[in-house]
């Protein structure tokens, strides 16, 4: 009894395979809890069509991935003077977004960040002299520029590494590599045209793991079902029930991350009416869950627990049976399952 990720894998892979053909180098992203799937997983699917190198958060991750990918493994989080070494192979390439970083990892292979208008981390324009002398000292592999999702102002995403582009060749630093991420297939074609001897190489995760929304599901198995009758207390907090009924114990609590949710960026009135309205009812103990019965979605019937969430199915939907599986509607980046099942 458990909470099950479902994946029809031949169309989870013939969508891989339509991102791999549209980006040509593509670096997956392995990061974080594997998109849902698993880092293991993942690098598996990456070695399986043929990936050279793997993108992974941390230098944790890398350590932790490096046998199960033999390819190179390029590390995203800049390197800081100061961090905690982690032992990692040869083939492992850190990211680096200052010059006192380049000086700080003398002999190893290094991919500069440049700083864009997502103003995370990044060298600046102004620190690109600086350079010269200290990727003399390294095994520069390229550039990079991690670029904004959306552009509420309307600028272009091709122009913006273009831009960065002529600020490279300006400093007369070397252009064969340019790592780049949130670029759609039609704009690295362009820079590609722009720029014939750089070679781009897209870093992907989302769109190549969780692109094809069909692919794969969760469920959550029924553990438990019991009447219970308006005014009857049940749970923890011992708190009434409000109609004739039953609760249902589904596979599926805090700690496969049913009921946490990161915060979103509202646009427009109606998603933050939404938001209000869903804040009104918490305040009343009305939380909506992700699981769904005849095609309903369902509320919690109280706080989800660590590994089960109890839900209040009223009388006039049919009743679940032990043994059942509900549908869940999760978010992946933040969801652990306890087992995958191809299919």
């Amino acid at each position: 009894m458990a909470l099950t990720l479902y994946v029809d894998t031949a169309r989870w892979r013939a969508h891989q395979q339509t991102i791999v053909q549209q980006f040509p180098g593509i670096i997956p992203v392995c990061k974080g809890n594997g998109y849902g799937f698993g880092n293991e997983r993942l690098a598996d699917e990456a070695a399986r069509f043929g990936a050279d190198v793997l993108a992974v958060g941390t230098t944790y991750e890398a350590a932790r991935i490096k046998d199960y990918f033999s390819g190179d493994l390029l590390v995203l989080t800049p390197f800081r003077l100061g961090e905690e070494p982690v032992p990692l192979p040869d083939r492992a390439i850190r990211s680096v977004s200052s010059v006192e970083g380049v000086r700080g990892l003398v002999g190893a292979r290094v991919v500069v960040e440049v700083m864009s208008t997502m103003k995370r981390h990044g060298i600046s324009e102004e620190d690109l002299p600086k350079l010269h002398a200290a990727i003399e000292d390294v095994r520069l592999e390229g550039f990079a520029i991690h670029l904004p999702l959306d552009r509420t102002d309307g600028s272009d995403a091709v122009q913006e590494v273009s831009d960065w582009m002529e600020r490279l060749r300006n400093a007369r630093l070397p252009l064969h590599t340019m790592f780049v991420s949130h670029l759609k297939s039609e704009e690295l074609g362009r820079l590609q045209q722009q720029y014939p001897h750089t070679r781009f190489r897209a870093r992907i995760g989302t769109r190549l793991w969780l692109g094809d929304h069909g692919a794969t599901h969760y469920k959550g198995a029924v553990l438990d079902v019991t009447p219970v009758s308006k005014g009857d207390r049940f749970g923890y907090r011992q708190q009434k029930v409000g109609a004739d009924g039953h609760l249902v114990v589904v596979a599926g609590g805090t700690s496969h991350g049913v009921g946490l949710e990161a915060p979103k960026a509202l646009h427009g009135m109606m998603p933050r009416a939404k938001g209000v309205a869903r804040a009104g009812l918490a305040t009343m103990n009305r939380n909506q869950s992700p699981f769904y019965w005849a095609d309903k979605q369902l509320w919690f019937a109280e706080p989800p627990h660590m590994q089960v969430s109890i839900l209040f199915v009223p009388n006039d939907m049919p009743t679940p049976q032990v043994g059942d599986e509900m549908v869940a509607k999760l978010r992946h980046t933040t969801t652990t399952f306890d087992r995958l099942v191809d299919h």
